[in-house]
């Protein structure tokens, strides 16, 4: 059976071309979902869902680096946003969510399963660790 690999990403980051050929390069014959963070960001539940899988605090998510990070204040602001209104906020602005995002062993359309790993940015030797425990 072949692994699936879902991965959220921005296709003018260069670390998110980076993890994609890291991931084509190193686990040939997967299947590759992607999703482009801008475009169709992933809602709410959805957001929900990944974050509580990855067990990384919800912060952790945020693109610090970025424009949308910056202009909207974030840095001051999540101190006192709610848990649901920081999901609410990367839900409605894919730019806002640190990237790319790895769902290693997700379901054949790419969605979360059971036995998914997630993780949230990327570093070649944590997703090579998820590769070969996904497989």
């Amino acid at each position: 059976m072949s692994l699936t690999i879902h991965l959220f990403h921005y296709p003018k980051c260069s670390t998110c071309r980076k993890a994609i050929a890291f991931v084509r390069a190193t686990a040939p014959g997967s299947t590759v979902v992607l999703t482009d963070l801008v475009a169709e960001p992933p809602s709410h539940d959805e957001l929900e869902a990944l974050v509580a899988r990855s067990g990384q605090p919800l912060r952790r998510w945020f693109n610090v680096s970025g424009e949308s990070y910056r202009s909207g204040q974030f840095g001051a602001r999540l101190p006192s946003m709610t848990d649901g209104e920081q999901l609410e906020a990367l839900a409605a602005d894919g730019k806002l969510i640190k990237r790319p995002v790895a769902v290693f062993g997700a379901g054949a359309d790419g969605a979360l399963a059971p036995e998914s790993t997630v993780i949230v940015g990327f570093d070649d030797a944590t997703w090579a660790g998820a590769l070969q425990a996904a497989r």
